[in-house]
């Protein structure tokens, strides 16, 4: 029941006989368009922003190198000769660089992905959220350990730990080119085998964690009807929730393989130089670009040869360039598709 007091006249709420609704307010046409002229403006300034800034990167790179690509006495991409020891001496190539780069980022790629995608499947399908919160973090917190770190963890306790593998991989499948034996000593595990495992440890983070969210982006609505037609767990994750994060695992890995090209630190630590160039194997040793053009940085004071580095950086750059627009043709192609 309502008290006397507490009671309202219905005649107290309604308006007086005179009075009039408020009005709307009217909204200015030409306010609207110039708010809308200033967002645009800016959001263009900020999209243009990096794509100035790379275009920027690449015209300083080239002006730097030409004069050295001018004065080489060497064929710049086939050559594994990195002589800089003057104008009359230039001759720098990297085909030993290309090599050593790829297959060490390929490696990890290969080792990591499938690690990456397991662990994204399980935070997001199978773990309980009280257990999917802290592995997720423990996974992340990877990517916060310091490259110089992964490389003293590389060198001191994996890289003796791998020596058996090694051995056991050049005993028995010699015969292959990546597995025969390198142009560095398998004691001490200073080559590109040791440098793909520990690179694969660093690029996991950045590759779980985007295939995390790719695969939890996935419609409730898909995988309920695939359980309403008696889907299991796997299958259900088999014909929703990785068709639907492919191209998201797609992105994921180049992010990660621009990571490992770009990777100076560990593996500068970890491979050992080599006498003779290499020949394919993952038992070789040598510089990638990143850590020959790091091992000389304190020697970049004549303009030639510092010239000669910097060819090899632009030449790094057009290749992960070239990387991330092979991922973004082949993301698209699987998103159309």
């Amino acid at each position: 029941m309502v008290s006397e007091g507490s009671r309202v006249s219905l005649s107290e709420t309604k308006p007086a006989p005179g009075a009039t609704k408020p009005a709307l307010k009217a909204i200015n046409p030409r306010a609207v368009r110039r708010g809308d002229r200033i967002f645009s403006s800016v959001a263009t300034a900020a999209g243009s922003t990096i794509v100035i800034a790379i275009a920027l990167i690449a015209v300083f790179l080239l002006i730097r190198a030409a004069p050295s690509l001018r004065a080489n006495h060497a064929n710049f991409v086939t050559s594994n000769e990195f002589d800089t020891g003057g104008a009359e001496k230039l001759a720098f190539g990297i085909h030993d660089l290309l090599m050593v780069t790829l297959l060490s980022s390929i490696s990890a790629l290969v080792l990591a992905v499938p690690v990456a995608v397991g662990i994204a499947v399980f935070l997001t399908q199978y773990a309980p959220a009280r257990l999917a919160r802290p592995f997720a973090a423990m996974v992340d917190l990877l990517a916060a350990v310091p490259s110089i770190i992964f490389g003293l963890w590389g060198i001191f306790v994996l890289a003796p730990n791998l020596e058996p593998v090694a051995q056991f991989l050049n005993r028995n499948l010699g015969w292959i080119f990546l597995f025969k034996q390198g142009n560095v000593s398998l004691a001490g595990g200073g080559t590109i085998f040791t440098a793909g495992i520990v690179l694969s440890v660093m690029i996991l983070p950045i590759i779980t964690s985007v295939a995390r969210e790719a695969f939890r982006q996935t419609p409730r609505i898909q995988m309920e009807a695939a359980q309403a037609l008696g889907a299991t767990r796997w299958e259900v994750v088999r014909m929703t929730v990785l068709p639907y994060g492919r191209s998201g695992v797609v992105a994921a890995s180049m992010l990660g393989l621009g990571r490992a090209l770009g990777e100076t630190v560990a593996v500068l630590i970890i491979l050992r130089a080599a006498a003779r160039p290499g020949n394919w194997s993952l038992f070789d040793g040598g510089y990638t670009f990143a850590s020959k053009i790091a091992s000389a940085a304190s020697e970049f004071s004549e303009p030639l040869p510092t010239g000669a580095y910097i060819s090899a950086g632009f030449a790094l750059f057009v290749i992960t360039f070239l990387v991330n627009a092979a991922a973004r043709a082949i993301a698209g192609g699987k998103v159309n598709a």
